[in-house]
């Protein structure tokens, strides 16, 4: 059963989630707290770094009226060491402006900032924006980054870390991709 007295109830106090790793399941961590937390009310800002395509969440979470869901990429793969086009870095800059604007609207418990940490690997943000952007946190919101290459400084930053490792994957052990409804 569905709640609907965000104006009642509020965290008291927010932490710093952090999901990293090789391991599959960062993502689905994310979006499992969040529509755990949309059943009691709450609500969630989503920002997808790096994602610009038609992922099963977007469709599911669409009519969900406590998660809010958006994406900060352009749809071609970023390699690094090769030279980043200015619109990918502009579009991470365009979503973490967004995220910060939804952290500090009072209107979001949770705010997610899903592949961020691997957007600073790539070069798109900085650690120290993604830091600045922590520093702003009010206390009673909680912060959910996702990522691979997870760089020290947020590991330390975080006040929760789970490791995703991967023990077996059939993506290097089959050579399968991605299965819409599964991974996408």
């Amino acid at each position: 059963m569905q709640t609907d007295n965000h104006q009642n109830k509020h965290l008291s106090k927010g932490y710093i989630q952090l999901y990293m790793g090789d391991g599959k399941g960062k993502t689905t961590a994310a979006l499992g707290l969040a529509l755990r937390a949309s059943g009691h009310g709450f609500r969630t800002y989503i920002g997808q770094f790096m994602k610009k395509h038609p992922y099963g969440e977007l469709g599911a979470l669409d009519n969900n009226p406590h998660i809010t869901i958006e994406q900060y990429g352009t749809g071609h793969y970023v390699r690094r060491g090769d030279i980043i086009p200015k619109e990918d870095i502009a579009k991470a800059q365009e979503g973490l402006e967004r995220v910060r604007a939804a952290m500090l609207s009072g209107e979001y418990d949770i705010v997610v900032l899903d592949e961020v940490t691997i957007s600073v690997w790539f070069g798109l943000l900085e650690v120290g924006e993604v830091l600045a952007f922590l520093d702003e946190k009010p206390e009673c919101v909680e912060v959910i980054l996702t990522g691979r290459r997870t760089p020290r400084e947020l590991i330390a930053r975080a006040d929760l870390v789970t490791e995703m490792r991967a023990v077996k994957h059939y993506y290097t052990e089959q050579g399968l991709e991605a299965r819409v409804g599964i991974e996408r």
